[in-house]
């Protein structure tokens, strides 16, 4: 009987596991260069009684595949083309890696992403003079036109663009993806980007809809098998008290 219960038990928490990775998912959904999180389980006998088994949450990883680009005309705006990330400072000062291209530049000058991260170059964070306009190209080079000269151009410097297999990146809690091994990735030359555009979230709604519902499902069913153990155990206290 209790085999039947520790099934349930452990099916209707991943069913609720995956629940939350399809809310986290879906309330992200309109977050521009989300990439949607996956996860996997495995089953692992319990210590001293291999004939029960936990199902366990094996891996949190991600789903690398590109989301649509759409053009939208802001000069500080960019979606790197293919694969690749944008390399920037996380809250930590370590170097981090998003596929979000919405930039900003701070009130000390500072070239950002809307979040308040500072973009990274080949030789850290990038200074935009005072009331200049800019310009981004599709390697990733970070011009400025000073308003008093506009026919004047200033390198600001190029955006770290960086393309590790995805195998050896991790996402962090902070949304971020960071190196598995604590280093940092390589400058990639051939990267491009896509200037006055940004790559949305590549999570299918429908299909994480779908989903839901059907780990909904699933969450019910585990539990009427729950209710069923425990009927059956009380029918059989109720036959051995009987036979006594």
């Amino acid at each position: 009987m209790d085999k039947l219960i520790y099934t349930a038990m452990t099916g209707a928490k991943v069913a609720l596991a995956r629940q939350d990775t399809q809310a986290q998912n879906l309330a992200n959904a309109s977050t521009p260069g989300y990439r949607a999180e996956t996860a996997a389980f495995r089953a692992v006998p319990l210590s001293g009684s291999p004939t029960r088994v936990f199902a366990l949450e094996s891996t949190t990883g991600a789903d690398f595949s590109p989301g649509v680009i759409t053009q939208t005309g802001r000069n500080l705006d960019i979606a790197v083309n293919g694969k690749g990330w944008i390399a920037v400072e996380g809250r930590d000062g370590r170097e981090a890696y998003t596929r979000n291209g919405g930039f900003q530049v701070s009130a000390e000058g500072i070239l950002q992403t809307v979040g308040g991260l500072n973009v990274l170059s080949d030789g850290g964070p990038m200074a935009i003079p005072a009331g200049a306009a800019i310009r981004i190209e599709t390697d990733g080079t970070v011009s400025a036109l000073p308003a008093a000269q506009p026919n004047a151009v200033i390198s600001v410097g190029r955006i770290k663009l960086v393309d590790p297999p995805d195998s050896e990146l991790t996402r962090s809690a902070d949304g971020l993806f960071r190196m598995k091994n604590g280093g940092t990735a390589p400058f990639d030359e051939a990267l491009r980007v896509a200037p006055g555009a940004i790559e949305g979230s590549n999570v299918n709604v429908v299909e994480a809809l779908v989903g839901m519902i059907s780990l909904a499902r699933q969450f019910d069913l585990q539990m009427k098998l729950l209710q069923n153990a425990e009927s059956n155990e009380r029918e059989a206290s109720r036959l051995l008290s009987i036979q006594s």
